[in-house]
């Protein structure tokens, strides 16, 4: 693993999904678990996401695109606070979501509205 990657990703991920969310799923790590989240950390929020080219914004609105084409709302909802976090507006969240009906299908956008809608209550509260 390296070490500096891992640190800087951890940072990332922190920023972006929140300390309490990171330092849980890394404290629930075991033997089966834990090489994928060094992976992820080092990977994903280490090298990804600090690239130069897209700034985290638009990484994030990326995601949302992604996660809904994979039906994946347990992700899309940490990426949608996320991306609140990262300068995303709702209308902007609200035209991915649109964007990806076209192109990953209405039942996969109709599922992210609803989580958005719930995580903007909470964002909200």
């Amino acid at each position: 693993m390296n070490q500096e990657l891992f640190e800087q990703g951890l940072q990332t991920r922190r920023e972006v999904l929140g300390a309490e969310y990171v330092d849980a799923a890394l404290a629930g790590a075991d033997e089966l678990t834990r090489p994928l989240q060094e992976f992820v950390t080092q990977y994903a929020w280490g090298e990804i996401w600090n690239r130069p080219g897209l700034d985290r914004r638009t990484r994030s609105l990326l995601n949302l695109a992604m996660l809904t084409a994979l039906n994946r709302p347990h992700e899309l909802r940490l990426h949608l606070r996320g991306a609140l976090r990262n300068g995303a507006t709702k209308e902007e969240i609200r035209e991915v979501l649109m964007q990806s009906a076209i192109y990953c299908g209405v039942p996969a956008a109709m599922d992210s509205f609803r989580v958005a809608r719930e995580v903007f209550k909470e964002a909200a509260a």
